[in-house]
């Protein structure tokens, strides 16, 4: 059996690998010259800037790639108690993450904290609500505006009020079958299961994705575009510049129109509903500054009159020499990414520099159009995504979003592929996650 697997990110790299370590046979075809996707790292001016994921945490599954890779010793490590904040009402509030802090946050009230704490007495998710329904019902009106809109939408740069529960909501769920969100996370911890540590790598988190590309090269090749997948008896053609390659089982791990485009020839119906999904446009802008907070950085409350989505402060976590990402676009302002460069930079410094009283420069600004997926109303597209035997959809659209997550994913799939029940207990013709 061989594994076709279109595109070489972290989900096709990661499934290159497992696969490889359980000895069966895969070929994957990435567009473009650098492996890793949405992981893109540079150096400007002896400056890592992060052009995709800021970090990553150290799960059991990347700490053994790390391992697997040889870079041990390029690890980054942040620390696990470094201050998130949210913009509220005018300057930085810390997020709680403990017992002492949640009495300590002036993020709620009194009785913001006490609604909260009442948690436990609400009802799980329901059919038809939207993720920002669910949280307010959970949680409150106050925390949800203060706390939830801004670090669950900004996973997305979404509206969670935009938000179907039935895509949006899943890890989510997840957590409820212990009958709570907060019971959860109490748990976890007296469990002893505390945060996975934030990390990074000395050239950036693109590190990764080239050192996996470095030791499965073999098996990746790259600037190979795949055209067209067709259907060749009871497996697939990959047809690319340099000519056809056959496979038995075809993973795509592509953005959603891309996939699309490939798709057309084997379900024309599942190809028309991945063109429906909309992704989010995003401006990153790195900025310059002698500011030295610590923290991870900061969200903003959706209705402040800031146009800043967030910031990392990659000089706290990496010492990334006065780094600082400034997120802007989303949903919240989509047309904004289509503004001149110059203009983004000066709106993203000149906020830097009203929420943290430092003056900042702009380093680098980078448009993308279609920058993440949304889990917004379109999202009712996957319903329509019945792909045939054979064909498996891996990606941050049809499962959990985050390295992590696609690195669990390509495990699993390695797993399934390599076992001798392959297909016994799931179709491998699916959207994954």
């Amino acid at each position: 059996m061989t594994v076709g697997i279109v595109g070489a990110g972290i989900t096709g790299l990661a499934l290159t690998h497992y696969l490889g370590e359980r000895g069966a046979d895969s070929v994957a075809f990435e567009a473009a010259s650098d492996p890793g996707g949405v992981i893109k790292s540079e150096r400007v001016d002896g400056r890592v800037l992060e052009h995709g994921p800021q970090r990553t945490r150290l799960t059991a599954d990347i700490e053994a790639l790390v391992d697997d890779c040889g870079l041990r010793g390029d690890l980054r490590t942040a620390d696990t108690d470094l201050p998130l904040y949210v913009y509220v009402d005018g300057r930085l509030r810390r997020v709680p993450f403990s017992i002492e802090e949640f009495v300590s946050t002036d993020l709620l009230s009194v009785r913001g904290k006490l609604r909260l704490l009442a948690e436990p007495l609400t009802e799980g998710a329901r059919d038809g609500e939207t993720a920002a329904d669910y949280f307010v019902r959970k949680f409150g009106s106050e925390a949800y505006h203060n706390l939830v809109e801004p670090l669950f939408g900004g996973i997305y740069g979404s509206d969670p009020a935009e938000m179907p529960g039935e895509y949006a909501l899943r890890t989510v769920k997840k957590m409820e079958r212990s009958g709570s969100l907060i019971r959860a996370a109490v748990n976890r911890r007296l469990e002893g299961k505390g945060r996975e540590a934030p990390v990074s790598f000395d050239d950036g988190m693109a590190q990764l994705p080239r050192a996996l590309y470095e030791h499965n090269a073999d098996r990746v090749a790259l600037e190979t575009a795949v055209d067209r997948i067709v259907p060749e008896g009871t497996g697939y053609r990959l047809e690319t510049e340099d000519g056809s390659h056959r496979v038995d089982h075809v993973v795509v791990t592509v953005r959603a129109d891309v996939a699309a485009g490939l798709l057309a020839d084997v379900d024309a119906d599942s190809a028309r509903a991945l063109r429906r999904l909309y992704y989010n446009p995003l401006a990153y802008v790195h900025l310059h500054s002698a500011a030295a907070p610590a923290g991870y950085g900061y969200q903003v409350r959706h209705d402040e009159p800031l146009r800043t989505l967030g910031v990392t402060w990659n000089a706290s976590l990496f010492d990334r020499d006065g780094v600082y990402t400034c997120f802007l676009g989303g949903m919240k302002n989509p047309g904004l990414v289509d503004r001149p460069e110059r203009e983004l930079g000066r709106i993203a410094s000149q906020e830097f520099e009203a929420v943290m009283d430092a003056e900042a420069e702009v380093v680098n600004v980078t448009r993308y159009p279609r920058g993440i997926p949304a889990y917004d109303g379109s999202w009712t597209a996957m319903a329509d995504v019945d792909l045939p035997d054979g064909i498996t959809l891996a990606s941050n659209y049809a499962g959990r979003m985050g390295v992590p997550a696609r690195v669990r994913e390509a495990k699993r799939l390695a797993e399934r592929f390599a076992g001798d029940d392959v297909g016994a207990d799931a179709p491998l013709a699916e959207a994954t996650g």
